[in-house]
């Protein structure tokens, strides 16, 4: 079962998600609108010929499990290293979650330009204006302004990720992160679903929290962030 998470974008896209997909058998990518994500069948060994007629020049995508040179026609913006992290049973757990988040609101289409302007600031990772509708979304509000989201976003077999994890710098210190995603991962442990995420190899901080939340590393891919040369 944990040979979906070797390639979980493709597994996503062709699964559960296919509804928000595009693409053929060698590569798909999140329609418009959606996260800016691509997945290829074998993602060691991409498949551009399918992906180019998918994309415009312009636009930016993250992709991860190969390296090596951008074939002609693309460039490489950004590469790295992340941390694929899935929840290895304790310290929190099922039962024990429910008053988790108890304050927090969920979001909806008409909170979309919201969760953008959030998500521009504090850059939890891909993100578009109907990502929030790939998944259960939660937020905190200080009055009607949205300081605080976490939600879900990739989906295969029983592996459900948690994602889009962030706070306003003006409202950090408040623990809002980790209950938004106590809620999530109790709506997923009902469902009989193991959470997953994804993070960034350089950002320890948010590693160590995860760690806390009983999360520990699967793999650690290269993730790049790629465009059509216009």
């Amino acid at each position: 079962m944990t040979q979906l998470l070797d390639n979980i974008i493709w597994n996503t896209l062709v699964g559960p998600h296919a509804r928000y997909a595009a693409g053929s058998n060698g590569a798909r990518r999140y329609a418009r609108g959606f996260s800016p994500i691509v997945g290829f069948a074998n993602a060691q060994r991409p498949d551009f010929d399918a992906l180019t007629p998918l994309c415009d020049p312009g636009e930016h995508f993250y992709c991860s499990g190969w390296d090596g040179a951008a074939p002609e026609g693309w460039q490489i913006e950004a590469d790295s290293t992340m941390c694929l992290m899935v929840w290895a049973g304790a310290p929190a757990g099922p039962g024990a979650l429910a008053d988790a988040g108890r304050e927090a609101r969920r979001l909806g289409p008409q909170h979309a330009a919201q969760a953008m302007e959030l998500a521009a600031l504090t850059r939890p990772g891909p993100f578009g204006p109907h990502t929030i509708e790939l998944g259960d979304y939660f937020g905190y509000f200080e009055g009607e302004r949205l300081v605080a989201m976490a939600g879900e976003r990739m989906h295969a077999g029983t592996f459900h990720e948690i994602s889009g994890v962030c706070t306003h710098p003006d409202y950090q210190g408040r623990g809002w992160a980790r209950q938004l995603m106590l809620k999530v991962m109790n709506l997923q442990f009902m469902r009989k679903e193991t959470p997953f995420l994804h993070v960034m190899s350089s950002n320890a901080g948010a590693r160590r929290l995860y760690e806390r939340l009983g999360f520990s590393n699967y793999l650690e891919p290269v993730v790049r962030v790629i465009s059509p040369v216009a």
